[in-house]
Parts: structure tokens; sequence; C-alpha cells
């Protein structure tokens, strides 16, 4: 095969080979999608009340890596991510107070309808950045919960109608006695519950869950109430809204699992009479100093805390496909480092080849895309697939398939190879971007993230995108 240009786009063979371990069914089963050749997909996105620490950033990059495979296979995917922006209590185990509401009183801000979604939208646009800073791909639908009070309602209205909730002085809750099998993805005891919201004795049964909970003050009317759809219906809500009654694939962090997936699972399978997915995938924690990184032990570490000392963020994409996805990973700045500087390695050897292979036609190996795909086949196995590229850079095959062979991996991995020493002659800018980007390198310089991320936005708007590359400022002009 080959290509006159990197940028070249190849779809094979649709193959059935790609094989998925199912959280559901705890067995690694052969992928089959609803409709042949297509892909529906949901992931569980970020409660945008604070920046996302990168132990939640390794769950979107297992998103992103997923749908990289489908499509690298030929696959048509549609991916859906939410953003909460209300509704989301302090723990995933569904108790405390609302994540929203903590984030007001962090900002001394009144705790209104208003100023929650004032300060959701800062959040989610930083999670935005994040995303495009470890080039994970823009889900192709981002629906924010408070845009989609209308299917909430519809959905616990029908739950309503056919026996599944109860009032409480509280709100609306879902009976999990009416559901035989409530708690099969992980095998929850319905009377355990988890040791859930005990303390609240209107409940029938610990594992009961809000599906409406009222606020005199905030809030949207409903039937029952003003107030806010529970956490656990939202996410119901947007994924059938935007791909049916019947999904694929839903995946997310291995948290979210016993509860928040549980509790989705019973409120939309009770509600339609119809499996809700096909096939749940959950990632292992990032862990430090032993334990599950996050922010209730100090663990607050985000893109911003690498870019301050000194780290690309596509060192962390590196780091994270170092290990499969069903892997725990440790996290330390040793590591980190280790792997920033076998990423620079990498880089150095594709800036080579680039040199090496001016105005030649590239070409891709068979042998070696056989390999890496079967890796990926193998319930996406990044660590192997990152395996046969280094085997690939070190073989002795043609630099012009050696090249265009990497290149081609790019699209799964996502290491910006095609970046690399692209356009080595200095872009023409006018004074006013070459201004712009003095100011914007003096406010990152000061960590002054946010005037950073206004001006990146208005260089765009003057046609110029800025990407953030191992430390510098890399400048393109747009296509128009």
């Amino acid at each position: 095969m080959t290509r006159k240009t990197p940028d070249f786009f190849y779809t094979p063979v649709i193959l059935s080979r790609m094989k998925l371990y199912n959280s559901l069914t705890q067995i690694k089963e052969e992928f089959k999608p609803i409709s042949e050749g297509k892909v529906t997909m949901y992931h569980c996105g970020p409660t945008v009340y604070d920046y996302i620490h990168i132990g939640n950033l390794r769950s979107f990059f297992m998103g992103d890596i997923l749908r990289r495979t489908f499509e690298f296979l030929g696959h048509e995917v549609k991916q859906v991510m939410n953003i909460t922006d209300i509704g989301h209590l302090v723990s995933d185990g569904d108790e405390g107070n609302d994540k929203m509401t903590k984030a007001l009183k962090r900002h001394n801000m009144e705790i209104t309808l208003e100023n929650m979604l004032k300060i959701a939208e800062f959040y989610a646009d930083a999670f935005k950045e994040d995303l495009k800073n470890l080039n994970i791909l823009t889900p192709h639908v981002m629906p924010k919960a408070s845009q989609h009070i209308r299917e909430d309602i519809e959905l616990v209205t029908k739950l309503e109608e056919k026996g599944y909730t109860y009032r409480t002085s509280d709100g609306i809750y879902f009976d999990t006695s009416k559901m035989k099998d409530y708690g099969k993805l992980g095998g929850i005891q319905r009377e355990e519950g988890q040791g859930r919201i005990e303390e609240n004795t209107e409940k029938k049964h610990p594992a009961d869950f809000a599906l409406w909970k009222f606020d005199e003050k905030n809030g949207w009317p409903s039937p029952w109430g003003q107030g806010f759809p529970g956490w656990h219906i939202e996410c119901s809500g947007m994924s059938m809204k935007y791909l049916g009654e019947t999904i694929d694939i839903h995946t997310g962090g291995k948290d979210l699992k016993p509860v928040h997936h549980n509790n989705e699972i019973a409120q939309s399978e009770c509600a339609t009479g119809k499996q809700f997915v096909r096939y749940w995938l959950h990632g292992e924690f990032l862990n430090i100093n032993g334990e599950k990184l996050s922010k209730s032990k100090g663990g607050n570490i985000t893109l911003r805390t690498l870019e301050e000392k000194g780290f690309s963020p596509l060192a962390l994409r590196y780091l994270y496909l170092q290990a499969h996805y069903r892997s725990p990973m440790n996290f330390s700045w040793e590591i980190l480092k280790g792997a920033e500087n076998a990423l620079k390695r990498v880089y150095r050897t594709i800036r080579e080849l680039k040199e090496k292979t001016k105005e030649k036609t590239l070409g891709e190996n068979n042998s070696f895309v056989e390999r890496f795909k079967e890796a990926l086949e193998d319930d996406f196995n990044t660590a192997e697939a990152l395996a046969v590229l280094h085997t690939l850079l070190k073989s002795n095959i043609p630099n012009e398939e050696k090249l265009g062979t990497a290149l081609f991996f790019d699209r799964v991995l996502g290491l910006q190879f095609n970046t690399i020493n692209e356009e080595k002659e200095e872009l023409e800018l006018p004074e006013e971007m070459k201004q712009l980007l003095k100011e914007r390198a003096q406010a990152r310089e000061a960590k002054n993230w946010e005037t950073s991320d206004v001006l990146r936005t208005k260089a765009e708007e003057m046609g110029y995108s800025i990407a953030d590359v191992n430390g510098e400022q890399i400048v393109k002009k747009k296509n128009t």
C-alpha cells in the first residue's frame, strides 16, 4: 500500500475479530455491533465543578482510544460524552452535598442556578482545553445535563407509570426491590446497597436512589415539585436521546460501576423493557503512592500542574498508552519523566525519517499493520500496540514504509507525528499575531491559564491555530 502524503485515509475491510472485556458478563467477548459497521458509544463525562485531575483524564483517554480504534478498523462511530453541570452529589456512592454547590462555596459565590451554570461553563471550557491538549478527539455530541431536563422528566414519568417509584420528603426515588436483577453489573447486593445514604430513614431499601430531588430555592419545575434531576437519570436521558434505547458500548472509570452504572441500567431497562447497553467497559485507576489518585486524598494533579513543571501533555498521553486500560497505573514525576524521554526519542526518529524520505512516496508495511491491528483487536491493548511501533522504528524495512506505517499507527496513538518538523520555515505572521504570541507566552509563564486560553481563542478568530507541544507554541495557518 502506498500514499503520496502522510495525511492519508485508509479504510480496511470491516473485521469481526475485535474482542472486548465486558464488565457485565465478566468475560472477553467478540464484539458484534447492533448495526454492522456502526458503533454507538456513550462515555460518562466530567462533573464540571473544578479542573479535571489526570486520574479522571485517563478515563476520557480510554474512550478516545476506543473510538480511534474502531475508526481505524473501518467502523462508523457515534460517540457521546455528557457534561454534568447540575445534579451530581459529592460521592460516587450517591451521598453528600451537591458538587456544583461545593464549587460555588469554594468561589464565595451565591448559591443560585445562574451562578451554578456560570461556574460550570468556566470549568467545562477548561475541560475541553484539556481534551485538545491531550489530543483527545472531540466527541460527536457533548450534551449538558442542564439542557436535558425534559428528557429526565419524561423518563421519571415512565418509571412512575410502571410502578417503580415512590415519594419521600426530599424527592422521588427508584424502588430497587421492583427489579429482580438489580445490581447485575458487578454483583451489588440490593439490601446492602454498598452502604449508601443509610441516614435517609424514608428510603425503603439502602440501594434505592433519587430520580428527582426537591429544591424550593433553585432548580426546574416538574410534576413532583421544583428541583433537580438525580445524577443517574441524567446519563440515561442523554444517552437515549442521542443514541437510542439500546447502545453498543458504555465506558467509564471502574469507580462508576457499582452504583452509577447499575442505577443507569435499572432506570433505563425498567423504563423501556430493553437492554440498555450491550458492552460495558471500565478503566482502572491511576494510582499515586499505592492509592487511587483523587482530590479527596490530596492528589489534585491536573494538566496545568504538569505544564507548571515543564511537561508536555502528550508525555501524559504516552504514559497512558504504556498500560492496558484494565491495568492499574502508577504515577510519579519520575515515571512521567521517563515517558517524556521515551516520547522524545520517538519524535527524534520520526524527524530523522522525514528528513530521509523527503519528496518520496510513503507506504505501509502490511506485516506491521497486521500486528498493530491484532493488538488493538485484543481489547484495544495499547501497551502491545506501542510495542509494535517501537519494533517498527527499529526494523530494517525501507524508510518510506517505516515512516508511512508509523504515521498510519498514529491515527490511533494520537501522538501528533504529522506535526513534527512540519513547515520548518517560519510563518510570516502579522505584527498583531506576533504580539499575541508574546503575550500568551508571558501568560503561560505566569501560569495565567485563563488569559492563555482567551488568547488562543483570539488567534483562532484571526485564522491561526496554536498547539502547545513540548513547551513550544506551534502556530499554523488554518485552512480557509
